[in-house]
């Protein structure tokens, strides 16, 4: 079995890759993974359906953390998918049995030890698996306090669920990884690709464009579908709270990314940039709460427009944000 230092993380996807990164030697915090990998996003994507609903993200897509950050950092990144569960189990045993540590990606809803209110079928989850005894994998996964253990057919089941975000059985390690790393260049690069990602799309749903549609959407709401707008303001809260670390949780992370690249070269402006994007995550946080009362209220109908408004008021404050750390990140050091 390998030694390795269990980390608990905000979300599963970065803190994964963290510890992948610590283990091989180059120390790195979560939110120092999520923001070299250019992770903040947003999208509003109705022709993907999470339970009937559009799926609503506040981070890039599965996987781009992972190859995103390993290609910056000039680590050899080994990712591997398969035909059948069986496939997978081997490939995994092996890679264990050989001393690696291997991140996987995976469903919530069939891992055992999360409690049965926190399961729902979410097919994006990651884990790192860094031993097996018996028919127990042993596991450590970002979001719980202590290593836990899996019992092999579970975790197949949970690998090779099927349906949006499906995994394969994704598992992935990494090697050569260089402790020396030119941090001033990769912070630039980052910042300046979060920037573009956020405010340099052209598609209506994607970035800040995303975000105003989808006040857009709130806002046209029909008070007379009750049931309807139960459920789509309901949705909006799980995917932005309960999802990974959630819409306000991963402006935070980014937040904090900012405080510690620029305590890393030095530079002021980043940290007063972390500040200013934390307030942003408050606002957010108050998005969502009124999304939630408005999905409770009785008798008269809510008035669904200052929600709107709230959204429009964040993608304002995220476009000029953006367009500053643009501005910094294209100004050599």
């Amino acid at each position: 079995m390998t030694a390795f230092e269990h980390r608990q993380s905000a979300h599963c996807e970065s803190g994964v890759m963290a510890s992948l990164l610590t283990h091989a030697g180059l120390p790195m915090s979560e939110p120092m993974a999520f923001g070299l990998a250019s992770g903040l996003a947003f999208a509003y994507l109705p022709i993907v359906k999470l339970g009937g609903m559009p799926l609503i993200a506040y981070r890039m897509p599965p996987r781009h953390l992972i190859k995103t950050l390993s290609k910056r950092l000039g680590v050899r990144l080994t990712s591997r998918t398969f035909a059948s569960p069986e496939q997978g189990r081997v490939a995994l045993d092996a890679a264990l049995d050989s001393g690696r540590l291997a991140g996987l990606q995976s469903s919530v809803f069939w891992l055992p030890y999360f409690p049965p209110e926190m399961r729902f079928h979410f097919n994006a989850h990651n884990l790192l698996a860094y031993g097996r005894e018996g028919d127990e994998y042993l596991l450590s996964d970002p979001v719980f306090e202590e290593p836990v253990r899996c019992a092999s057919a579970d975790l197949q089941k949970a690998r090779f669920a099927k349906g949006a975000l499906a995994a394969k059985g994704l598992m992935y390690y990494l090697d050569d990884v260089s402790p020396d790393q030119d941090w001033e260049r990769l912070i630039r690069q980052s910042v300046l690709s979060t920037s573009r990602i956020l405010d340099g799309m052209p598609l209506p749903w994607i970035g800040i464009r995303g975000i105003q549609h989808l006040a857009k959407c709130v806002e046209a709401l029909d008070p007379a579908q009750a049931k309807y707008n139960r459920l789509y303001l309901t949705h909006i809260v799980r995917m932005q709270e309960e999802i990974g670390t959630g819409g306000a949780g991963f402006r935070f992370m980014y937040a904090s990314f900012l405080q510690e690249a620029g305590e890393k070269i030095g530079d002021a402006s980043l940290q007063e940039a972390s500040s200013r994007l934390t307030a942003v995550g408050d606002d957010w946080r108050q998005f969502a709460s009124a999304c939630v009362r408005a999905s409770r209220s009785k008798g008269e109908a809510p008035d669904f427009r200052p929600i709107a408004e709230m959204l429009r008021g964040i993608a304002g404050q995220e476009r000029v944000l953006m367009k500053e750390l643009g501005a910094w990140a294209k100004r050599k050091g």
